[in-house]
């Protein structure tokens, strides 16, 4: 049974087309199925002053919300991104299905009210605490769909092949719950896309946890048993010690050894790619594929700072991720990305193509939107006909300014607010944020509250 059309007239709204006065858009069975400009609104019609697409969250792990400021103390004089991982195995060793669920459902939320509607989880907490097998392989991965499920957001699920602690070393024991081969993730990505088959707001890709993680043989392997049009996910060139690693063994930078041996193309999403040469920097923009970028993690991390300006040049494609979850936050992502660049280059506006002048905000708005929907394999990604149902009201009085339209909205979201101001989003067809808080707030937050305790006794 179809359900009925509702509709909602916005003064401004960012469509595919561009900004646009007077809006109206109808949308119902989880899709938009009619968007006018200038005209008039309807009685029935729900009021809004600005309506956005939101954007994709195209990296996620949804545990590590789970120690969201808790790694900020010094432990070791030589603190980096290899001592914060000890900590991460650490959380990583106790969370069960349960635990997961809700840390997932409470995360999600976050993200919701944040400004995103769909977030590409990289998933690789496949095992039991003790590394056995649960008697469904998938059950950790159905956790978090079911936590994604119930905060209402899409989610493009990559269970993640991971077989080695290192360039040629076997898994170490505090990685035991992440073994996996090709058969058990394309087993784990089975289960799921069945299960979900009718479900518009699941989807299914596939993770390659980094070149560290798996060799040549795992990936071609991995990539000979699943679909050839699911999106497919790596980290890669996060860390210099990574890269020298990968130089010593393989030969190559981690960049070029993956385009020279591997066909990557515009299904494709290589995460962070922090430190690429000027060769790999244009390779990559060629490929077509997605460079998956998370500062507020890549800062915390202290991992580096992407070539973005070059990339770009390049005619690179780009989206934001929010990676260990420390910070869900568009407009912070964003901001922290042109930031970065402005304070390495000691020049400003950074983030345009070439010579072009115009909004950083809404190019960066913009090409987040369309590189994050590409590498979550969304389909959507913009307020037109047809796309799902998803989209996210701002009022007016919630900008730095008043009276504000067209491309400075952007510009003042993201670099004039502290959070992103979405009074309501839409996932959907569904409302699942009223007012800035989500309908389900106190029964998520209630569940993630216990289990954190439960975790930390």
């Amino acid at each position: 049974m179809s359900s009925p059309t509702r509709s909602v007239f916005a003064r401004q709204a960012l469509l595919a087309t561009g900004w646009h006065s007077d809006v109206r858009l109808e949308f119902a069975d989880g899709c938009f199925t009619a968007i006018d400009a200038n005209v008039s609104a309807h009685p029935t019609d729900e009021h809004a002053d600005i309506v956005l697409p939101p954007l994709p969250s195209l990296h996620s792990h949804a545990f590590q919300r789970a120690m969201a400021g808790l790694t900020e103390t010094r432990r070791d004089p030589a603190d980096s991104f290899w001592t914060w991982r000890e900590q991460m195995y650490a959380l990583a060793s106790r969370i069960e299905p349960d635990g997961m669920r809700a840390i997932a459902a409470q995360l999600y939320m976050e993200m919701l009210k944040a400004g995103f509607t769909q977030v590409a989880e990289f998933h690789y907490l496949h095992r039991a605490p003790d590394g056995a097998p649960y008697a469904r392989p998938a059950e950790m991965a159905f956790s978090v769909v079911d936590g994604a499920s119930e905060a209402g957001i899409g989610i493009t699920l990559l269970p993640t092949l991971y077989r080695r602690a290192g360039f040629g070393r076997p898994l170490a024991p505090e990685q035991k719950r992440f073994e996996s081969a090709p058969d058990f993730i394309a087993g784990i990505m089975a289960d799921i896309a069945a299960t979900h088959r009718d479900n518009g707001r699941v989807r299914v890709g596939v993770g390659l946890h980094s070149l560290r993680a798996a060799n040549r043989d795992d990936i071609t392997d991995m990539l000979a048993l699943v679909p050839n049009d699911v999106p497919v996910h790596i980290h890669i060139a996060e860390q210099q010690r990574e890269v020298a690693d990968c130089v010593e063994f393989l030969g190559h930078r981690p960049v070029a050894w993956l385009l020279d041996e591997i066909a990557v193309d515009t299904r494709w999403c290589l995460v962070h790619a922090t430190h690429l040469d000027d060769d790999e920097t244009r390779r990559f923009a060629a490929s077509g594929a997605v460079a998956g970028l998370c500062p507020i993690t890549e800062a915390n991390l202290g991992d580096g700072f992407f070539p973005l300006v070059d990339f770009i040049n390049a005619g690179g494609r780009f989206g934001i991720g929010t990676d260990s979850n420390v910070l869900p936050s568009a407009n912070e992502e964003l901001r922290l990305l042109e930031y970065g660049r402005r304070l390495s280059d000691q020049k400003r506006c950074r983030a345009l193509p070439g010579m072009e002048t115009g909004s950083v905000g809404r190019y960066l708005y913009e090409a987040s939107l369309k590189g994050g929907t590409q590498a979550c394999g969304h389909g959507g990604g913009s307020l037109a006909v047809g796309q799902r149902a998803d989209l996210c009201v701002v009022s007016e009085e919630a900008l730095s300014l008043p009276d504000l339209r067209g491309d400075v909205v952007l510009d003042s979201l993201i670099f004039a607010r502290a959070a992103f101001p979405a009074r309501d989003v839409l996932c959907g067809g569904d409302w699942v944020v009223r007012d800035g808080r989500h309908v389900r707030e106190d029964e998520i937050s209630a569940a993630f509250r216990s289990a954190i305790r439960h975790l930390r006794s």
